[in-house]
């Protein structure tokens, strides 16, 4: 029996690794929705985590030949985790773990105010210098995307590197199954990503107006190669995926700075093992005798060999694995547990009381805000972690001590 359950559609098949795992009807027909598209390569492909999302299904990943669908990407563009082991072992951390979460929060800013304006307290006021030497690397990419696309200068851009952003972004002071310290967070191009995809995904509407009501979901726009915008998105969207790259090294290199001057901390050393890997991105790809532009939204690449991160929530186990390179999921494996229900479900649901108890012996915030990121809002990372074995094997778990969100 194939681990993986296939659905028959108007278009090409979905293969679904969602055995044991509740997958919504929503995201089944927006799954439907993407088979359909012409510019499809052979199957689309559905993660554990599957779940309804803007534009397109979140745990998905879909082959397109010649084109790019700007909202499959969506705006949150080169998103994923960074975790790095470090010698440190239980007991070097101290009892009281508050101050650990608090040298996380001073160092990284994080979270959004007054809008985003001046004053945010999730950009730097003062650009750190090695913020300042990243945007020199890619300062130039960013002006010959501005050079076509004048309406995207505006806005936090370098003032973001480096910094976490909310939602479901964290950082986490973990250990493993060893009982080793892990520092491991998420995050991806902030802003100006944010923009970049905005505008883009505008833009592809626009191009298919006259086609767009061909389509089965307008959100399904895109780009063909030789249209007027695809060299342009194509570039636009690897450079937003090399600023969330840097954006991930640049808060790990703080974080890891400030724990060896933490006090109490012995010494240390770090990056024997260290995982930096995007899931919502764009890549071109050879799959099936093609080159094809594989899009994986809310996935993660597991290429025989490859690690990966696959995170739970703020009360659940995460791990780090190495990816099987099956070829049915395009060597794709989830990006996490996905969400079981809604943000504005998850307030009307739970209370402070239930998110407390579910984040028992973690050091992280316990406030009615923060009810949306509760446990409960999740899929059971454990039956995630089941129907996708054929996908990855599991080479550390980890569980959280310290969490920070935004």
């Amino acid at each position: 029996m194939d681990s993986f359950v296939s659905f028959d559609t108007e278009g090409v098949p979905i293969k679904a690794w969602i055995r044991g795992v509740v997958a919504d009807d929503k995201a089944l027909a927006q799954l439907r929705n993407v088979a359909r598209l012409p510019i499809v390569h052979g199957h689309v492909a559905a993660m554990p985590d599957v779940h309804w999302g803007i534009g397109a299904t979140v745990g998905s990943v879909i082959p397109t030949k010649g084109a790019i669908i700007p909202a499959a990407v969506g705006v949150d563009i080169g998103c994923g985790m960074m975790a790095v082991r470090t010698t440190l072992t239980a007991s070097d951390l101290p009892d009281d773990l508050k101050g650990l979460r608090s040298l996380i929060e001073r160092v990284v800013p994080h979270g959004r105010t007054n809008g985003g304006g001046k004053g945010d307290r999730g950009a730097w006021a003062n650009l750190p210098a090695r913020a300042e030497d990243a945007w020199k690397r890619l300062h130039m990419g960013y002006e010959r995307i501005l050079e076509r696309h004048p309406k995207l200068d505006r806005g936090s851009t370098a003032q973001h590197l480096g910094t976490l952003g909310g939602g479901n972004h964290f950082v986490e002071v973990c250990l493993d199954e060893a009982q080793r310290v892990w520092v491991m967070l998420h995050s991806g191009s902030r802003g100006v990503g944010n923009r970049i995809g905005m505008h883009f995904i505008d833009l592809a509407k626009k191009d298919m107006k006259r086609e767009l009501g061909n389509l089965p979901d307008k959100d399904l726009a895109y780009f063909t190669e030789g249209a007027e915008h695809f060299d342009d998105y194509v570039f636009a969207v690897s450079w937003a995926q090399k600023f969330a790259r840097e954006n991930r090294d640049l808060m790990m290199a703080s974080i890891l700075e400030a724990l060896q001057r933490f006090y109490g901390l012995p010494k240390f050393a770090h990056g024997e093992v260290a995982v930096n890997c995007h899931h919502n991105y764009v890549q071109q790809e050879e799959h099936f005798g093609a080159s094809v532009f594989v899009t994986r939204k809310g996935a993660v690449s597991a290429a025989k060999g490859e690690l990966g991160i696959i995170p739970g929530s703020m009360g659940a186990k995460s791990f780090i694995v190495r990816g099987k390179g099956n070829v049915d999921s395009f060597h794709s494996c989830s990006h996490g547990a996905g969400r079981a229900i809604s943000r504005g479900e998850a307030f009307r649901r739970y209370t402070v009381e239930d998110h407390i108890a579910a984040t028992a012996g973690v050091e992280c915030r316990k406030d009615a805000a923060v009810i949306d990121e509760t446990p409960m809002a999740y899929k059971d990372i454990d039956t995630v972690m089941a129907a996708q074995q054929d996908l990855v094997e599991v080479v550390h778990t980890l569980k959280q001590v310290v969490c920070v969100k935004g």
